[in-house]
């Protein structure tokens, strides 16, 4: 089959506690997306996106996830 099997699409809930200034700062990105894209997210629908984008750039963590020859994070446990 080309197609290969498709991964676990289970959604993780996570809690997280922010100070008051970086939550302010991630309402202030949402309305700053709002303005962009002309389309108003909340900043719950944002967070993945935003970690999953920051992940990516990262350079020393893609260079260290394939030295090491794995992905599973603390979160796979």
């Amino acid at each position: 089959m080309k197609l290969a099997k498709i991964p676990d699409r289970t959604p993780v809930k996570l809690n997280v506690v922010l100070s008051p200034s970086l939550a302010k700062r991630l309402r202030d990105y949402a309305d700053f997306y709002a303005e962009t894209y002309g389309s108003r997210e909340e900043v719950a629908e944002l967070i993945p996106f935003m970690l999953e984008a920051f992940l990516d750039g990262d350079a020393a963590f893609k260079k260290d996830k394939k030295k090491v020859g794995g992905t599973k994070s603390s979160l796979d446990d």
